[in-house]
């Protein structure tokens, strides 16, 4: 089977979030007895992590990914999940996002005929829904076994405009903000009556709005604080609101925690009647740009492409972050992004045989 037929055998799997269609009983055999899985389930989500342990050298490389793919949506003008070649474009549903990361480090691991310690693979069905039963499950469970990788590679789709020209070596976090201004109610006609939680943060509302909460750093740009809704009163024009409700995010960096956001709020609200909840939707993490696993891809990624990788923590989150909470020196590489979850999603045949040979590479290399 070549990688473009094993991509194509991946992308036929109906594989919507958290279904893996089978694909995980294909794979297992795929890999075949040389490999060793382990199994961890819960509330219908798969996850799965094969290993082969090549010598005792205690290194251990993983590469990750996830099986799972958004719904198809309306629009396709081909079957989206056939997954036929046309002029050397792949256009399926899962085709960046990532079945084509898959697809390469399955078959360079199986192929990997050397490794100076353990080449694991570790795979969830559930990374583009909420994700609290998919690879975090599977890394405690390792832990639990003394099993956790030294480094990752999680294969995401990471490139901009050239297929190599970017690495992610991590990833912002996220925290959301509720705020809440209470006021007191009254007539428009007398507005010394009543307390206007709108007329409160007017002249302070430039103070949140898109304020950096720290200056970034070589890793990160600024922490952004970004107003996403605001509502008051109640949609006629002869009563002042009682209350205000603010929402913001923050997409974080290492430099900027919850508690750093809850204080700049206090600091900016406190002399106002006002209540703030936090959540924290993921964390951030970053792997030292000196880590072996960093030096090596960007040397893979030179030698098979030609190309001189950058760094890049830009863009949302994935499972590389759970990577990184267990002190694993985590990456991402992986085919161009510009079609993810869109109708029409696509990859050419030459990225995918160049992940591959990347792949190959870094194995051989490491």
């Amino acid at each position: 089977m070549t990688i473009i037929e094993l991509f194509q055998k991946l992308l036929r799997f109906k594989s919507l979030t958290p279904n893996d269609d089978g694909a995980f009983d294909f794979i297992e055999e795929y890999l075949g007895s040389d490999w060793t899985c382990i199994k961890v389930d819960m509330e219908g989500v798969k996850n799965r992590f094969y290993y082969k342990k090549f010598n005792e050298n205690p290194q251990h490389l993983c590469f990750a990914g996830h099986i799972d793919v958004v719904p198809v949506g309306e629009g396709w003008t081909i079957d989206p999940f056939v997954a036929e070649v046309i002029d050397g474009v792949i256009s399926a549903r899962g085709a960046q996002d990532m079945k084509s990361g898959d697809a390469a480090f399955l078959y360079a691991c199986k192929h990997a005929k050397n490794f100076n310690g353990t080449l694991s693979i570790l795979m969830t069905s559930d990374e583009e829904g909420e994700g609290i039963y998919g690879t975090i499950k599977m890394l405690e469970h390792l832990k639990e076994i003394n099993m956790i990788p030294n480094y990752a590679v999680v294969a995401e789709p990471t490139c901009e405009e050239v297929f190599g020209d970017a690495i992610k070596v991590g990833r912002r976090g996220s925290i959301n903000g509720y705020l809440t201004i209470q006021g007191k109610q009254g007539h428009a006609a007398y507005p010394e009556k009543g307390i206007n939680p709108v007329h409160q943060i007017a002249p302070i509302i430039e103070k949140i709005a898109g304020y950096d909460l720290d200056n970034g750093d070589e890793y990160f740009a600024p922490s952004k604080l970004v107003i996403t809704d605001i509502r008051a009163g109640m949609q006629v024009t002869n009563v002042t609101p009682n209350k205000l409700d603010l929402m913001f995010n923050v997409r974080n960096s290492t430099n900027t925690k919850k508690e750093d956001v809850e204080l700049y709020i206090q600091k900016i609200f406190g002399h106002l009647n006002y209540a703030l909840r936090t959540t924290q939707g993921s964390y951030p993490f970053v792997t030292n740009k000196e880590s072996k696993v960093v030096k090596a891809m960007e040397t893979s990624i030179k030698e098979v492409l030609g190309i001189t990788t950058k760094h890049s923590t830009a863009g949302g989150t994935s499972d590389a972050r759970y990577f990184g909470a267990f002190g694993i020196e985590a990456i991402e590489f992986g085919v161009i992004n510009d079609t993810i979850h869109s109708i029409g999603e696509r990859t050419t045949v030459k990225e995918v045989e160049g992940l591959t040979k990347v792949f190959e590479d870094l194995i051989m290399k490491f």
